[in-house]
């Protein structure tokens, strides 16, 4: 027992040694684990992830459903809704159930109400639309795109309106153009994409104002006298009876239903948002029987939900732009006899669905992005140098080995004549001229000094800047040495081979010419530095070091005579 407590006390100073990440890894761990384990495990886990993919699956990416249940049970909850649809489309209406009437009723406040309804999880909006007669579908102004329903209601002069009929939808962006099934105005066929003797799922209203909704082929629905018609589903109540539903999703939803006394009654439900979730078909379905409701069925949902009325958009549609193109829309009128829908698909033999590529709004935010990209670009990095350059060097131009006519050193370290040429950039009064000899400038320089004795580690170049040596190149052999070992205006005395200066010793020190003896300047070197050009006859003048520059010698130097005079700074 005293062992168990041992334990646990010491796993409980582990715990408390931990870091706040391996605490927090921990935490998600354990989560995860109870939530996989709760889902997969137990039943209610099980219908939570079946009412998951069920939501997923009457969106436009249904193949996504398989994360929460798998492919193959996917497929089979797929082929369940389709059965559904299916069978509740085949019943038939029975006649006489609804009252029709010639009364039209005229004043809009008599026409139409609206009012706010709402759930545990969603809040919506449901309209009484008192004549039924009044209710005419409308269709786009032009060919090629879509209308917006407060477009609609504007341009036709519509007391109200909601979504009717689905379409292709490319990326939920298209253009509200390639209509599904059939579009009926006016007792004319405006639209169909498929042949007459092919039952379609159908909600209409017939010339006396009765709502149909089923599956039916378009010669059965002109016998049946179909005035405005759209194609959606699924069919809910039929002859006053709840319809079976095995769907348990939560969505934005469109509905509608007549009542006995002709009454239709439209239902527009929010969701996707935080406001509202969305409802269920049997909430609908619900909603519809406290209401005494004889048939009712869906029309198109999900970012297409919404209501108008007076011109005013009062729901929320879930659609990050707002109000969506349509094909097709029910609409209320005052005067419903003066109201023709367009044939915009009359001639067409192709229809482009849209998509991203032509989307107003989408192009629209996309040219923002762009334009703000532009506007605060990234900053680029600013690049770190190779090496650190020496105090007495221009940092913006570190020298480079001259590989020309510049003085240089042969394999005993002993120099050769030549011309020095300053790289560009640097601040030197020393100009090449075309004979190869370099002429001084205007600036006030040093005299040309020269150090006796050279030492590892400094360099004899008279007080030229110290450079780093290229990469791959030895460092006592460095051709920006120039003429240093005979520059100034003395007659150096005889040595030996020096030791090479280490590797990190920017300017080595090479060894003196023996058998090259030049004659002391009559007058100082203005030129800036104590290097030497040779010209086309090898004698040695006044010229520029590589480094094109002046710079005090970390020792001493001497004039011609041997006496010490102190360095000189510019």
């Amino acid at each position: 027992m005293s062992t168990a407590i041992h334990f646990l006390e010491a796993t409980r100073q582990q715990l408390r040694d931990w870091s706040w990440l391996k605490k927090s890894l921990m935490l998600i761990a354990i989560i995860t684990f109870m939530t996989s384990s709760f889902l997969f495990l137990t039943k209610p886990g099980t219908d939570i992830r079946i009412w998951m993919a069920q939501t997923v699956i009457i969106t436009q990416h249904r193949d996504w459903a398989w994360m929460f249940v798998g492919t193959e049970m996917r497929d089979d909850l797929v082929k369940q809704l389709h059965t559904f649809v299916e069978e509740n489309a085949v019943e038939k209406q029975l006649p006489g159930m609804i009252a029709t009437t010639t009364k039209r009723i005229r004043s809009i406040d008599e026409l139409v109400k609206v009012e706010d309804i709402s759930g545990k999880l969603w809040k919506g909006k449901r309209m009484y639309v008192y004549d039924p007669k009044s209710i005419r579908i409308m269709t786009p102004e032009k060919p090629g795109e879509g209308e917006k329903i407060t477009s609609m209601v504007k341009r036709t002069g519509a007391v109200a309106g909601v979504n009717a009929g689905g379409f292709n939808d490319p990326e939920g962006l298209g253009n509200g153009f390639a209509a599904l099934g059939a579009i009926i105005s006016g007792g004319e066929v405006i639209y169909t994409d498929q042949d007459g003797s092919v039952p379609q799922h159908i909600v209409g209203f017939t010339k006396d104002g009765t709502l149909i909704i089923g599956k039916y082929n378009i010669f059965e629905l002109q016998e049946m006298g179909i005035s405005e018609a759209a194609s959606f589903y699924p069919r809910v109540i039929a002859n006053g009876k709840p319809l079976p539903i095995n769907d348990g999703s939560r969505a934005p939803r469109t509905a509608v239903g007549q009542k006995a006394d002709g009454t239709v009654i439209f239902i527009v439900i929010d969701g996707r948002q935080t406001h509202s979730v969305g409802a269920t078909l049997k909430e609908v379905q619900d909603l519809f029987m406290e209401d005494d409701v004889i048939n009712a069925g869906f029309l198109d949902g999900g970012a297409s939900s919404e209501l108008v009325y007076n011109g005013e958009l009062v729901t929320k549609p879930s659609s990050r732009y707002g109000e969506r193109r349509l094909p097709s829309a029910f609409l209320v009128y005052d005067h419903p006899e003066n109201v023709v829908a367009n044939r915009v698909w009359d001639g067409i033999d192709k229809i482009d669905p849209g998509g991203s590529y032509d989307h107003p709004d989408f192009l629209k935010e996309q040219a923002e992005l762009k334009a703000k990209q532009k506007n605060n670009p990234t900053p680029a990095p600013t690049p770190t140098p190779s090496s650190t350059p020496s105090a007495n060097t221009n940092k913006g131009e570190p020298t480079k080995p001259d590989t020309g006519s510049n003085a240089g050193t042969n394999k005993n370290g002993t120099s050769t004549p030549g011309t020095t040429k300053p790289p560009a950039g640097k601040d030197t009064d020393a100009k090449e001229t075309n004979g190869g000899k370099a002429t001084p400038g205007d600036k006030e320089t040093a005299p040309p000094k020269t150090t006796p004795t050279p030492s590892p580690g400094t360099s004899n170049n008279n007080g030229a800047d110290a450079t780093t040596p290229p990469t791959g190149q030895p460092s006592g052999n460095n051709s920006n040495t120039g003429n240093s070992g005979n520059s100034g205006a003395s007659t150096p005395h005889p040595q030996g081979t020096p030791t090479p200066s280490p590797a990190t010793n920017p300017t080595p020190t090479p060894p003196a010419n023996n058998n090259q003896v030049q004659e002391p300047s009559a007058k100082p070197n203005t030129g800036g530095t104590s290097g030497t050009s040779s010209d086309s006859a090898g004698k040695a003048t006044p010229g520029t070091s590589a480094s094109g520059s002046a710079a005090p010698s970390p020792t001493p130097s001497t004039t011609a005579t041997g006496t010490p005079v102190p360095n000189k700074t510019e």
